[in-house]
């Protein structure tokens, strides 16, 4: 179970973390200013296992990897949204970071509920209620587990 996190519509990579902490060098140094301009209180409250919730086009702006890999740095079992700009979505399973397309999840949170994710058979559960997700193809999954692409193409994987 994890803590839901919920944002709007059209979060773009600059509202995940923001230009000016492109500069620091190490992801470590960005991920406390994850979502800064949109929930100051994010990056301190957000718990190893919980979830991202958004609406349309998560992800979209700029090509910044980053911006998952801060996500990723936090903790963020999973990113569930209705729609993913499509870099966004692909940086995220390079680096290890699900993204799950649930077109009717983001409809019925708030923030703050407990949820959870099974990714195998592409349902989450919030309260008394499931919630059909997209299931990731075994190719995709495999790059997860194994941490990401590079470290799925270090064990000889993909």
């Amino acid at each position: 179970m994890g803590r839901v996190f919920k944002f709007h519509t059209d979060v773009d990579t600059d509202q995940i973390i923001a230009s000016q902490y492109l500069l620091f060098p190490t992801i470590d140094e960005m991920k406390g200013h994850a979502f800064e301009s949109l929930d100051t209180s994010f990056a301190s409250s957000v718990q190893p296992g919980d979830y991202v919730v958004a609406e349309e086009n998560f992800g979209c702006g700029s090509s910044r990897e980053q911006a998952p890999a801060v996500l990723k740095a936090l903790g963020v079992k999973a990113v569930l949204a209705k729609s993913f700009a499509r870099i966004f979505y692909r940086n995220a399973i390079n680096i290890g970071l699900p993204v799950i397309v649930c077109k009717d999840l983001p409809d019925h949170v708030t923030g703050g509920e407990e949820m959870e994710l099974d990714m195998s058979e592409g349902v989450v559960k919030l309260g008394d209620t499931e919630y059909v997700c997209t299931k990731l193809p075994a190719y995709m999954q495999k790059i997860l587990d194994q941490g990401g692409l590079i470290a799925s193409l270090d064990n000889g994987e993909v």
